[in-house]
């Protein structure tokens, strides 16, 4: 299976127009969240346990130290994308923004920034400051966590935020030239596939350069682990996964990049399902889905429009 042949993936993308492998560099910026501090709520997300993401060691470490250490974990790419990561990485003063960001691309080998953030943290500040960036010829992402586009399910999670705030943010930061990169999660409680293609149908209408697909992990620590463990949620099957990523990416016009097309966490801080204790099982399957029923866009006609 050669999944850049099925689906337009962001390494290739990469490779393509820089000539040579890219790799990112994840950082902690050491960064709070608003459903977290108590500004929006205390408990985050019902799925959330960041440390399942987030090595909380590293925010003991300079940024200069964690690029050094995450480059050495890497022996085939000489370039690199600073990918601030944990919790919400634009929550703080535009002036620590300034200085942690600026940390990351005076390494001579990063090519640019990857800036993962909430879609209701980011004032007109920090957008101007990553545009900056990019009119000084840096790559630079902006990566909102969605996750859906459904109302009554952000409510439900606690996202603390609505689809329209989604849509205000994406608006303001393209209009700055900058790229926007959506995490949307497969398999929150109560959506079915068609739900999940409203979803998409919905990012794809807004304008969006790239996107991160998600299975639902159960993770120690999240209040979706005690609905779990009482038997009132269940685990989402590796098949159901790939039937709804396949067919969201089917829907998704050829140009928009895939970031991520499944994901993992490890043990004990997963507790379900285990095949996401492996990206590849959720990549593979995907796969297999995409060589049977078509790659990328080919439900699609020659206008974008959903072929019936």
């Amino acid at each position: 299976m050669q999944l850049p042949q099925l689906v337009n993936m962001f390494g290739s993308d990469l490779q393509r127009r820089y000539g040579e492998k890219i790799h990112k560099l994840t950082l902690h910026g050491g960064f709070s969240c608003p459903n977290r501090d108590g500004t929006l709520g205390r408990g985050g997300c019902t799925f959330c346990n960041v440390a399942s993401f987030a090595d909380e060691q590293m925010q003991q470490q300079s940024i200069a130290e964690q690029l050094a250490v995450q480059a050495q974990k890497v022996n085939r790419a000489k370039r690199y994308l600073a990918y601030f990561q944990a919790y919400t990485s634009t929550y703080a003063e535009v002036e620590l923004l300034a200085s942690m960001y600026r940390q990351a691309l005076l390494k001579a080998a990063m090519v640019g920034l990857c800036v993962g953030t909430r879609p209701d943290c980011v004032p007109n500040a920090a957008l101007d400051l990553l545009a900056g960036y990019r009119e000084q010829g840096f790559e630079v992402w902006l990566e909102l966590g969605l996750q859906t586009a459904h109302d009554k399910t952000l409510k439900r999670i606690n996202r603390g935020h609505n689809f329209s705030c989604y849509q205000q943010t994406a608006r303001r930061a393209r209009e700055r030239g900058l790229k926007v990169c959506t995490h949307l999660i497969v398999g929150l409680p109560g959506e079915t596939q068609a739900e999940h293609l409203a979803t998409l149908q919905a990012v794809v209408e807004c304008g969006v350069d790239g996107i991160k697909l998600h299975p639902l992990h159960i993770v120690t620590g999240s209040i979706m682990a005690r609905a779990w463990q009482a038997g009132r949620l269940p685990a989402l099957a590796l098949d159901d996964y790939a039937s709804s990523a396949g067919e969201m990416i089917r829907h998704t016009p050829k140009e928009i990049v895939y970031h991520r097309i499944s994901a993992s966490a490890r043990r004990p801080t997963l507790l379900a399902p285990l095949w996401c204790e492996n990206r590849w099982n959720g990549m593979q399957a995907v796969g297999s889905y995409l060589q049977c029923r078509g790659g990328q866009g080919s439900a699609l006609d020659s206008r974008h429009h959903y072929s019936l």
